[in-house]
């Protein structure tokens, strides 16, 4: 190999969103009342700053994965279905769509994000004040 990636960072983020069905945000609410698990991704100190999203679990990205797999022995005990709607949330949707498509490689088919991550939700909020 000469040393060139087998894909960008943007190449991958655009293949991982192939096969997403990613969320709007003004459609979270109607997602998690068809049962979605919303599953918030962004560190302390940007929930700190920016808030809770209400609903939602928080679940550190290094231990996404672990957590959310059925097969996990370090699973949580909401994930015990492959076929569970997981909505990730990372600060602005790029983050998330990587999560989302590798939880998909675990056979959570249903995984997915929500388009421009909390900062689009939360600006949705401001707006309907």
């Amino acid at each position: 190999m000469d040393g060139q990636p087998a894909l960008t960072i943007d190449q991958l983020l655009i293949q991982s969103r192939l096969g997403l069905e990613r969320v709007l945000p003004e459609d979270l609410d109607r997602e998690v009342s068809a049962g979605a698990l919303v599953v918030d991704t962004r560190p302390i100190d940007q929930r700190d700053r920016d808030g809770d999203l209400p609903g939602a679990i928080v679940i550190d990205r290094n231990v996404l994965e672990w957590r959310l797999d059925p097969s996990s022995p370090s699973r949580l005990p909401i994930a015990d279905d492959y076929s569970r709607r997981i909505v990730i949330v990372c600060n602005e949707g790029y983050s998330s769509s990587l999560a989302a498509y590798t939880l998909q490689q675990l056979g959570l088919t249903r995984a997915t994000d929500l388009v421009g991550g909390f900062q689009a939700w939360l600006a949705l909020q401001n707006r309907a004040i």
